[in-house]
Protein backbone atom coordinates (compact mmCIF):
# COMPACT_ATOMS: atom_id res chain seq x y z
CA UNK A 1 0.00 0.00 0.00
CA UNK A 2 1.08 3.32 -0.53
CA UNK A 3 2.27 5.78 2.11
CA UNK A 4 -0.54 7.50 3.85
CA UNK A 5 0.03 11.28 5.38
CA UNK A 6 -2.32 11.71 8.38
CA UNK A 7 -3.39 15.08 7.61
CA UNK A 8 -3.97 16.45 10.78
CA UNK A 9 -0.67 16.07 12.02
CA UNK A 10 1.24 17.08 8.19
CA UNK A 11 2.90 20.55 8.97
CA UNK A 12 3.28 20.87 5.31
CA UNK A 13 6.86 21.31 5.62
CA UNK A 14 7.85 19.38 2.57
CA UNK A 15 10.82 17.11 3.66
CA UNK A 16 8.55 14.13 2.35
CA UNK A 17 8.73 15.84 -1.35
CA UNK A 18 12.30 16.45 -1.12
CA UNK A 19 13.08 12.78 0.08
CA UNK A 20 10.60 10.74 -2.46
CA UNK A 21 13.38 9.20 -4.75
CA UNK A 22 10.12 8.74 -7.10
CA UNK A 23 8.47 12.06 -7.24
CA UNK A 24 5.36 10.69 -5.85
CA UNK A 25 4.64 13.91 -3.23
CA UNK A 26 3.55 17.08 -3.55
CA UNK A 27 2.05 19.26 -1.39
CA UNK A 28 -1.58 20.63 -2.12
CA UNK A 29 -3.92 22.94 0.40
CA UNK A 30 -0.03 23.08 2.58
CA UNK A 31 -1.03 19.47 3.37
CA UNK A 32 1.79 16.76 1.93
CA UNK A 33 -0.37 14.64 -0.99
CA UNK A 34 0.76 11.17 -2.21
CA UNK A 35 0.11 9.95 -5.35
CA UNK A 36 -0.74 6.38 -5.07
CA UNK A 37 0.28 5.42 -8.65
CA UNK A 38 3.49 6.49 -8.38
CA UNK A 39 4.51 5.31 -4.95
CA UNK A 40 6.77 2.12 -4.47
CA UNK A 41 6.71 1.99 -0.83
CA UNK A 42 10.07 2.52 0.20
CA UNK A 43 9.60 4.58 2.95
CA UNK A 44 11.87 7.77 2.33
CA UNK A 45 9.38 9.84 3.55
CA UNK A 46 8.34 7.96 6.67
CA UNK A 47 11.78 8.74 7.61
CA UNK A 48 11.70 11.74 6.65
CA UNK A 49 8.96 13.41 8.22
CA UNK A 50 9.85 15.48 11.34
CA UNK A 51 5.77 15.48 12.36
CA UNK A 52 5.53 11.65 12.17
CA UNK A 53 2.47 12.59 9.84
CA UNK A 54 3.53 9.72 7.07
CA UNK A 55 2.97 6.09 7.44
CA UNK A 56 3.04 2.79 5.00
CA UNK A 57 -0.86 1.86 4.79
Amino acid sequence: MAAVVDKDTCAGCAACVDACPCGAISIEDDKANVNADECVECGACVDACPCGAISLG
